[in-house]
């Protein structure tokens, strides 16, 4: 495991990394592979859309040109503090501090779940598959950005010391763990220089619609966020 995916280390990270995080992001993950992963999606009539591990809000950006109702989770408050600076605490997103792997909402609640740059930080990412699987609604879809494992034998090494990397064999293990039966990986980067980047579209198994006397809400979660210590 490598030494990020402690979430108290990840934490600390976040600490300092937030202050110039969306400077340096777009090297990274920048408003094109945006705009491509979000094309991948079927938004459907007034969707709602969860963004986990949504940080400063630069998917959550994205996913709110195509919803307006729109929910953000992150656990780190630094991150968030930058995201309430873009769209208010509760004006245009709910924003709530918490887990991936621990997700604070019903069964079949969103229309769509989207987790770029969050799942490299998580110590059992089956089970946080497994989460975003729980609390989308039957035949939703799922899109989880990660970062691909690496070619190079030496950067091999870093990548496992530092954090999750993996490629489209241990992704289709992942998401076939976490209950996933269609999925398919596609490969973005920002320039021939910039890290690759492996983007899942999962549909969540079963597609017939909900009863509406039997759909979740997301009034189980509490939006309210702590301030910052």
């Amino acid at each position: 495991m490598g030494i990020l995916e402690d979430k108290s280390n990840a934490r600390l990270f976040y600490k300092y990394l937030s202050k110039v995080y969306d400077q340096i992001n777009s090297f990274n993950w920048n408003e094109e592979m945006r705009a491509e992963a979000l094309s991948w999606l079927e938004f459907g009539d007034d969707p709602t859309v969860l963004d986990v591990g949504c940080g400063t809000g630069f998917g959550t950006e994205g996913l709110l040109e195509h919803a307006d109702d729109v929910h953000g989770l992150d656990q780190s408050i630094h991150q968030m503090e930058k995201a309430f600076e873009k769209f208010g605490k509760h004006d245009r997103v709910n924003f709530y501090r918490g887990d991936a792997e621990r997700i604070p909402f019903r069964d079949d609640t969103f229309d769509v779940v989207w987790s770029s740059g969050s799942i490299e930080y998580w110590p059992n990412p089956v089970e946080g598959l497994r989460e975003l699987r729980r609390v989308a609604k039957p035949g939703a879809q799922v899109l989880v950005v990660g970062p691909d494992y690496p070619h190079n034998p030496i950067l091999q090494r870093v990548a496992d010391a530092i954090m999750l990397f993996y490629d489209a064999d241990e992704a289709d293990r992942m998401f076939e763990a976490a209950g996933y039966e269609e999925f398919e990986h596609h490969i973005q980067q920002a320039t021939p220089q910039s890290p690759r980047a492996i983007t899942t579209v999962a549909r969540v198994p079963g597609g017939e619609e909900t009863d509406d006397e039997t759909r979740s809400t997301v009034a189980d979660a509490d939006p309210s966020v702590p301030d910052a210590k």
